[in-house]
């Protein structure tokens, strides 16, 4: 497995509230384009495509 999937984030508590808040007073079609952006830079980011359908297997099986 090339995915981390251990807590890997500084400062989760604000991470989340930062996301939340970035959803403030968005359509649900405005809210779900901010997701795809998000996942594509972050995708993009990324770039281990091993690592990137691992992500794509397990958020599609709810893991």
């Amino acid at each position: 497995m090339r995915l981390n999937t251990q807590p890997n984030i500084a400062a989760p508590d604000d991470f989340y509230a930062e996301l939340i808040a970035v959803h403030e007073g968005l359509s649900d079609d405005e809210s779900a384009a901010l997701n795809a952006r998000l996942i594509l830079l972050l995708a993009n980011h990324v770039g281990d495509r091993e690592a990137l359908g691992e992500a794509l297997k397990l958020a599609r099986s709810g893991s």
